[in-house]
Order: C-alpha cells, then sequence, then structure tokens
C-alpha cells in the first residue's frame, strides 16, 4: 500500500481520513464496537450505519485541511474557523444516521488535525509521506488550538441544569476525556501508537491493528467505557486487555487473537461496554501511518 504522491492536496489529505474511517469501521472483531460481523454494545446503529456516516463527513474532511492551507491567523482563530465547521459536520452526520451518534468524537479530532495538516503543509511546503517530526509539528500546533479549552468548555459547569455525559464525567472523576487529549497535542498518538506502528511493520494490517486496539484499550481514559460502566468496569476493561495483550503478538495464530477477541465481545456486549474512545485513537493512527506512508 505504500504510495508517493507528487502533490499534497486537500483532497489527498482528506482521502487518507476517509479511509481510516472505513479501515477502522471494517477491522474486526472489535470488543463491544461495530464491525462487519457485530454491532457491538450497540442497538442503533451497524455496519452499515457506519458506512453512511463516513460517507456524509467525506467533503467535511477534504475542507478542514482545506482551512489549514488558506488560514491567515492564530492557531486560537484556526480553531474557531474549524470548530464552527465542524458542528455543520455534525449536524450533517446525526441527519443521515437519524440522530445516531456514531462519528463525534472522530470528527471533533479529525477537525483538528485535518486542519493543522492543512496550515503546516502550507507553511512548510511539505510533501507526502510525512516524516515523523512533520506529523510532531502538526500535534504542537494542535497543542496552540486548544490552549485553554477544557476550561473555557468546562467553565460554569456547576450551574449548568443539563450535563453531557463528558462534562458529568469531568466533574465527578476529573475525565478530561478527548478535550484533554486535544489540548496536549494528541499525546497518545504522538508517544504510543505512532512509535508503535512506526517500529512493527507488517504485511499483516488486520493483526497489526487488533493488537493496537487492544493497546489502546489497555490504557486509554476511554469516557464511553466510563460513562456506560463506570470506574471498576473501565479498570476492569483495561486489566482483560493488558491480559490478553501479554498473550498475542505479531507472531501470533490469527486465529487464536480473533476467537480471544470474539469472547471480548461478546462480554462487553453483556456489559453494555464500548471502547469508542479507543476505536477513534485507532483510526486517527491509521491516518497518520498512511501520512507518513508506513503502509
Amino acid at each position: 500500500m505504500k504510495e508517493q504522491h507528487k502533490k499534497t492536496t486537500p483532497k489527498v489529505i482528506g482521502e487518507f481520513a476517509l479511509q481510516a474511517l472505513l479501515y477502522e469501521a471494517a477491522l474486526y472483531p472489535k470488543p463491544g464496537l461495530v464491525d462487519p460481523t457485530s454491532c457491538g454494545a450497540h442497538v442503533d446503529m451497524n455496519y452499515f450505519t457506519f458506512i453512511d456516516s463516513s460517507a456524509t463527513l467525506d467533503p467535511y474532511l477534504s475542507e478542514y485541511v482545506h482551512l489549514g492551507t488558506t488560514h491567515d491567523g492564530t492557531p486560537l482563530q484556526l480553531f474557531e474557523k474549524v470548530r464552527t465547521l465542524g458542528q455543520q459536520a455534525e449536524l450533517a452526520m446525526l441527519s443521515q444516521t437519524n440522530g445516531v451518534n456514531t462519528h463525534k468524537g472522530a470528527n471533533f479530532s479529525f477537525a483538528l488535525l485535518l486542519s493543522a495538516t492543512g496550515k503546516i503543509i502550507h507553511d512548510q511546503q511539505l510533501k507526502i509521506p510525512f516524516s515523523k517530526e512533520d506529523t510532531s509539528t502538526v500535534f504542537n500546533y494542535v497543542k496552540q488550538m486548544t490552549q485553554g479549552l477544557l476550561s473555557k468548555d468546562f467553565s460554569g459547569l456547576a450551574k449548568k441544569q443539563q450535563l453531557s455525559y463528558g462534562e458529568k464525567l469531568y466533574l465527578e472523576h476529573g475525565i478530561v476525556g478527548i478535550r484533554g487529549e486535544a489540548e496536549l497535542g494528541y499525546p497518545t498518538l504522538k508517544n504510543k501508537t505512532l512509535p508503535f506502528l512506526r517500529q512493527h511493520q507488517t504485511s499483516d494490517l488486520r493483526l497489526l491493528f487488533l493488537l493496537l486496539l487492544l493497546d489502546l484499550m489497555s490504557t486509554t481514559e476511554d469516557s464511553n467505557v466510563i460513562n456506560r460502566g463506570g470506574i471498576i468496569a473501565w479498570q476492569k476493561v483495561k486489566k482483560q486487555a493488558t491480559e490478553l495483550l501479554e498473550m498475542f503478538s505479531l507472531n501470533c495464530s490469527v486465529k487464536d487473537l480473533e476467537e480471544a477477541m470474539i469472547l471480548f465481545d461478546q462480554q462487553l456486549i453483556s456489559e453494555n461496554l464500548s471502547p469508542g474512545g479507543s476505536a477513534d485513537l485507532l483510526a486517527l493512527s491509521f491516518f497518520f501511518g498512511r501520512l507518513e506512508g508506513l503502509f
């Protein structure tokens, strides 16, 4: 799948992001998550819902990049532009899915990261594939874009009558969710998933990303799991994912790993747990892997 591109255009970068959404949806078996063989711990969506949602977001993905390439202002000003467009994309997604939230978190992150990618490409005249230093520059720019995001978005929560589940988790447990990840410049991607992908080159992308999903589930502060099951359930999921990682590696039998993941899926379905935060980070990892030409 490695390829070189003569032009680094918003359309090309947007295609990488769309591929990331589709590959994440197609990966199976994913414990508690929607895939082609299972609806996971979800009764209101299936694999085709994710395909429809991804197709609806497609034009917005390249537009996020375009906003970055044409931006002449501060990082915070770019954030305001892209957040407005991101809200339009979210409404389009919800209209397509009849109100089902398939990609709200992923859309938020891609809006930030794609616009930052566009800005860095324009300013530094970068070409594909990116180096790891180029990618780090994108993360640092997102950090500037989202400076003070948590304090601004979560100020005055104690006085609000209706709270989102993200706001409730922040008030009750200090869980910062994807906003916290963004404000820190996506350290999970920078320090964990991308070094993993750079180090482990294999033709079996399915095996690679199943193991990466387990790695994310073993450490990610996943607000989706916490919202559905609480802190204890989240800690249990992390422990079980860690135990599976100790049993399997890139040299393992794919069949054995698949059987273990199916059992894990069945358990999370019975407990109504879905690691959606880990799934979003998996898609973002795929995107940057493509941007760096790793596969």
